[in-house]
């Protein structure tokens, strides 16, 4: 598959069982994560993945939720309330 074909990567979260936390996290990578941050207590990880592939984490037994990362803009602190 050439590089044009393959969806462009992006951020996830997700929540997990979290009793079985490390188990979900090595099928979660085999289904095309790459893990940027694991948070086991609360049962939720983040990460990024091609987007054509967010069906398949969504299929991993013990995965709970998977929510695409969204990125919130402030204005600056010195700008009139609107």
């Amino acid at each position: 598959m050439s590089e044009s074909t393959q969806s462009a990567p992006v951020g996830v979260i997700l929540a997990v069982d979290p009793d079985r936390f490390a188990a979900v996290v090595v099928a979660l990578r085999r289904a095309g994560l790459t893990v940027t941050g694991e948070q086991p207590v609360l049962g939720t990880l983040t990460g990024t993945v091609a987007e054509d592939r967010i069906p398949a984490l969504e299929l991993v037994d013990g995965v709970a939720s998977v929510d695409r990362e969204r990125t919130v803009q402030l204005p600056p602190p010195d700008t009139p309330i609107q």
